[in-house]
């Protein structure tokens, strides 16, 4: 089979999914383009503030991209690109495009509220801790995951570090020109671009050379400004500014492969167990992870996005259209690593690992469009890390926003205790300082959690929507049946994690555990609000009819 041939069919599908069933979903929610959205009724220039779909569809894009999309689908092509290739398009299209959009329009319907506050409203203050707390473990988790590959990917690439420190120069010049001296964004645009070239020029002239912890410290301590800084001047114009970084990436990989016409050399289908606990099921779909579904881009969503949306008739192309888009680079990435022969690949991931191999498989793609080898592999190298330092900032945003929901819930904003742990600094500094301890060492004592963790957290996040859908009236179809499969792969894959680690890594079993129990005991919790709206329902169905009779 040909790579082209793969990735051409994939954009036809995601175009034609986007149409049709993006519009049907739409209509199913109740899209209102006159309908005021959050960001115009509860705007505070902090966190509330409109944005033009251009910025906004940057900011949230290239805060739920991050690495997961390139490095999932790689680890995932053990089991053969096929199944890899069918999970990514029927993922996406049902699974992450409904949990992502579900979760913006649900908050946007909530007053911009979070996943958290949105299953407050619609099951209890008792599901919402819970959650809460599911959802802080599980960016920790994150923040020290993607701080430790950030840091490493620094070290190895000073030239890359370089450039990201310019990068984040450029990116407060640029929203200070657009949105405190009334420049236009296409100038704007035109200007932050010229800049991120020349600091991609000076990192790759000027590379500084740093140890891994102090890139450590130097990561937390810009999470900590981008956490607590106003979206406009540092969040919103870095992760719109970084989105053309993604953009040209896919561009020059979708016209190299065009051009390069791979074809793809491992096996289609390696078979549903490799051995050592490798089943097809669940560990495929808890390893591809970003590229199909993620609970990550929910927080995202409900976060961040839903306080800057402009207008409601914008929110399929920002939460529906950036998965697709994201799902094609999964696709992308599948066949970057595809191409090369069956026994290369692990050399090649041993070599690098993930990251690595994407790079140098788009790089050789890049040769066909008559670009350098070497400066492409930098240049996508660099690109990879932008995404995950977005994802950093983000995830840390969203920390403090949870944060401060646990310790300071509304109504006891003037209990003392509530009110100083629940100040943005404070909550900002818990949030990393946890982070940072989890963070020193190597990922891979935490990473193998990190997959299980997101993807529960999405079928938490399909839970929430369902809930408000279930209480306003609405189908909840399209939302229980990801659910109801997320559940049965996670509490599967947590189970294989606890008994391939019990007695070996105590860290992974604690986590797992605890994982568990937090999403049982809000699942019992939701099930238990359906139950008795169903039976309400009914009781009131019958009393109606014995007084029609």
């Amino acid at each position: 089979m040909n790579g082209f041939t793969i990735l051409l069919g994939s954009a036809v599908i995601f175009l034609i999914a986007y149409i049709f069933y993006g519009s049907w979903l739409s209509k199913q929610w109740g899209i209102d383009p006159s309908r005021p959205t959050p960001a115009e009724t509860q705007k505070d220039g902090i966190d509330y503030l409109p944005t033009k779909p251009a910025v906004l569809l940057g900011h949230h894009f290239s805060s739920i991209a991050g690495a997961g999309p390139i490095v999932g689908p790689i680890t995932a092509a053990v089991f053969g690109w096929i199944p890899v290739t069918l999970w990514i398009i029927i993922g996406s299209i049902f699974f992450g495009g409904v949990h992502d959009y579900g979760s913006l329009v649900a908050s946007l319907r909530h007053k911009g509220k979070s996943i958290g506050q949105i299953i407050e409203a619609n099951i209890g203050h008792r599901a919402k801790l819970l959650f809460a707390i599911f959802a802080w473990v599980t960016l920790l988790v994150i923040i020290a995951a993607f701080a430790n590959i950030v840091a490493a990917t620094f070290v190895a690439n000073p030239g890359a570090g370089t450039a990201s420190v310019l990068f984040i120069a450029v990116a407060i010049i640029f929203g200070f020109l657009v949105y405190r001296t009334g420049i236009s964004l296409a100038i704007g645009t035109i200007l932050g671009v010229i800049g991120m070239i020349a600091s991609f020029w000076i990192g790759h002239v000027y590379p500084i050379a740093l140890s891994k912890e102090v890139w450590l410290i130097i990561l937390m301590a810009y999470i900590f400004v981008a956490s607590i800084a106003p979206v406009w001047i540092l969040l919103q114009p870095r992760d719109y500014l970084n989105s053309f970084l993604l953009y040209l990436m896919m561009i020059a990989a979708f016209a190299g492969i065009c051009m390069y016409r791979p074809e793809m050399q491992i096996v289609g289908f390696a078979g549903f167990d490799l051995g050592g606990g490798n089943w097809l099921f669940p560990v495929l779909f808890v390893t591809v992870a970003c590229g199909a579904i993620s609970g990550f881009h929910s927080l995202v969503s409900s976060g961040t996005s839903s306080k800057q949306l402009d207008n409601e008739k914008n929110a399929r192309m920002i939460g529906y259209g950036s998965m697709l888009i994201e799902g094609l680079l999964a696709i992308c990435a599948t066949i970057s690593v595809a191409y090369v022969a069956a026994d290369q690949l692990p050399a090649i991931l041993k070599n690098g690992g993930p990251v690595n191999a994407f790079s140098q498989g788009t790089a050789t793609f890049m040769t066909a469009l008559g670009l350098d080898f070497n400066l492409s592999k930098e240049f996508v190298a660099l690109t990879i890390s932008a995404f995950a330092l977005t994802t950093l900032d983000t995830a840390t945003r969203l920390g403090r926003f949870i944060f401060q929901e646990m310790v300071a819930p509304k109504g006891e904003e003037t209990n003392p205790v509530s009110a100083f742990l629940g100040n943005r600094y404070i909550a900002t500094i818990v949030t990393i300082a946890i982070a940072w301890y989890m963070s020193i060492g190597s990922y891979l004592t935490i990473w193998p959690i990190f997959g299980t963790a997101n993807q529960l957290l999405a079928a938490l996040a399909l839970l929430a929507v369902a809930a408000w859908l279930k209480r306003t009236g609405k189908n909840t179809l399209m939302v229980t049946i990801p659910m109801y499969f997320m559940f049965t792969v996670t509490f599967c894959s947590l189970g294989q994690l606890i008994y391939a680690n019990f007695a070996k890594n105590w860290l992974i079993v604690a986590i797992s555990i605890i994982l568990a129990v937090l999403a049982v005991a809000l699942a019992v919790e939701a099930f238990r609000v359906f139950n008795t709206d169903s039976r309400d329902k009914l009781v009131s169905q019958a009393a109606q009819q014995q007084q029609q009779e």
